[in-house]
């Protein structure tokens, strides 16, 4: 019998698939929060550090989800609803940020949060791309896209900051996107959290 045609052989191609495109996507997340963590503390912009937690969030979000691919699915669940809590204590750091920002104003550097949104933008568009496929598998990878995009959300969201300071010369703009970045992070948190949840109780009682 041709392998190809085994169910086992399939899931275990597919899995393959899943672990090459995760590898790619951690390691471009990793270079990023290296980048734009030491572009947001050059440029003291809220935002941009709130981007580089982000990327950092993702990395061991994509770290995590690779050590899930070849889990069942109650431990991918399991990963997912991890993946909530980081994502929710991310959320929370930005809130701090917000809140000390707000205590030491200044106006950050804009040229350098216009610069590397668009250059965080093109990988994380990268990473979009490589995990559109597989955004449907499972809830591994369904929550493993859901990070990615807001990636994207984000950056368009810093450079539009940038602009906004620019033109206000004011640190105001880059607190509001921190602000709704924050708000964006909380929402995906909500929803992978659910979704990990939903699939925990499938589980139990599919074992039932």
């Amino acid at each position: 019998m041709d392998c190809c045609s085994d169910k086992e052989c399939a899931i275990e191609a597919l899995r393959e698939r899943q672990s090459a495109t995760l590898r790619t996507v951690l390691a471009i997340n990793a270079v990023m929060f290296v980048v734009v963590l030491a572009a947001g503390m050059l440029a003291r912009s809220t935002a941009l550090l709130s981007d580089s937690l982000d990327n950092l969030g993702d990395a061991l979000t994509y770290g995590l989800s690779l050590y899930a691919v070849s889990g069942s699915a109650s431990s991918k669940a399991r990963v997912a609803l991890f993946k909530g809590g980081l994502i929710t204590l991310a959320a929370l750091f930005v809130l701090g940020q917000v809140a000390y920002r707000v205590l030491h104003p200044g106006v950050p550097i804009f040229e350098t949060m216009g610069v590397i949104s668009l250059v965080a933008l093109a990988a994380n568009g990268i990473c979009l791309a490589l995990l559109w496929k597989h955004r449907t598998e499972d809830v591994n990878m369904s929550s493993v896209w859901e990070c990615s995009r807001n990636d994207i959300a984000s950056n368009v969201a810093v450079f539009i900051a940038a602009g906004a300071v620019w033109l206000a010369q004011s640190g105001w703009p880059d607190l509001v996107v921190g602000l709704a970045l924050a708000c964006l992070l909380l929402r995906s948190a909500v929803s992978v959290s659910v979704g990990a949840v939903r699939e925990l109780r499938g589980s139990k009682m599919r074992a039932v």
